[in-house]
């Protein structure tokens, strides 16, 4: 069953929403064949995708990233572009250039080239790798989905989606990314070392012969209707209340700011954050056959849509307090 359109092409909501958490409970499963213990993870990358955001993920070497976006784009039939991240890349690497070509008679015109960037699913692996013009390179196709060389606009593929990777160890000859940047990335995915279950099961998964096996079972188009449902998701007043509560609360100079934000907290999340949580909240609902957000969905992607947003201190630093620590006490102390 395919998700039902209106003559208008607006989803039917009531009619879809089975048919929406069917396709996500389908795709996890395909996922979880080759990719273990690493649920919330995968739920998270999917919000992203489903909400026509892009995703920051952030981990250690080894915890199958690169491997989670390959799998992503074979599962969804998506052209996938791998762009590794070096200090000498340069921005024609990404975008493209244009370059001289002639003609049977001779004639001699520029043509553009398209760069690793047009493809549907671009994993950005290392990003902070690149120098800051390097990096500024994703902005414009990231926010506009389209790219300008030589003064001539070139669109993305759609469905278009970024999947960048950084390693929160290893600072040396890295370009920390400006808070725009950051800013761009509807969520920022953290992943934790397997447990002992999970890291027993990935040495028998990949030190064998036998390499686990995936479907391809949707495509670009089915991916587009699923995020055209997710915008007509319903929020109700008290809803749009709450989110734009808990964004106004993670400023310091807020008078409803708590204590701990006051404390640890130099710049809070910007209005793109709210927009994040919403989005998120409606893909979180259908997945949990509901046609309408609930707080809970909202308390389910408030971290990884704002912990990227959050601009800490010296004092922060200092106590070891991360902005998950800030956020969780947020959700604490602002009631629905």
């Amino acid at each position: 069953m395919m998700l039902q359109s209106r003559p208008d092409s607006t989803p039917d909501i009531a009619a879809s929403v089975a048919d929406f958490t069917q396709q996500v409970s389908i795709i996890e499963r395909e996922l979880s064949k080759v990719i273990v213990g690493q649920a919330v993870v995968v739920r998270q990358t999917l919000l992203c995708l489903l909400t026509g955001g892009h995703a920051l993920l952030e981990g250690v070497p080894g915890l199958g990233k690169t491997l989670l976006a390959k799998t992503l784009g074979q599962i969804l039939d998506l052209k996938f572009s791998r762009i590794q991240f070096t200090p000498d890349l340069m921005p024609a690497d990404i975008i493209g250039t244009s370059i001289l070509v002639s003609d049977a008679g001779g004639n001699r015109s520029l043509t553009f080239q398209p760069g690793p960037i047009f493809g549907h699913l671009i994993l950005a692996d290392e990003i902070n790798r690149a120098t800051p013009k390097t990096q500024a390179a994703l902005l414009e196709a990231m926010a506009e989905h389209s790219v300008t060389v030589n003064k001539t606009t070139h669109a993305m593929a759609d469905p278009f989606f970024v999947l960048a990777t950084q390693n929160p160890l290893e600072m040396e000859g890295t370009y920390p990314l400006p808070e725009a940047q950051l800013d761009r990335f509807a969520m920022k995915i953290s992943l934790e070392l397997p447990a002992l279950g999970d890291l027993t099961e990935i040495l028998k998964r990949t030190t064998g012969s036998a390499k686990p096996a995936t479907l391809t079972l949707l495509n670009g188009d089915t991916i587009d209707r699923m995020k055209r449902l997710v915008r007509a998701v319903p929020a109700s007043e008290a809803v749009h209340a709450y989110i734009a509560r808990l964004v106004l609360a993670s400023h310091p100079q807020s008078p409803t700011a708590p204590q701990m934000v006051k404390q640890y907290v130099r710049y809070g999340a910007s209005p793109r954050g709210a927009q994040s949580i919403l989005l998120a909240a409606k893909a979180m609902a259908l997945i949990n056959s509901r046609a309408n957000v609930a707080f809970e969905d909202i308390a389910e992607v408030v971290r990884p849509a704002l912990r990227h947003r959050l601009l800490l201190n010296f004092d922060a630093q200092n106590d070891n307090a991360t902005a998950d620590h800030v956020l969780d006490d947020l959700l604490i102390r602002v009631y629905p």
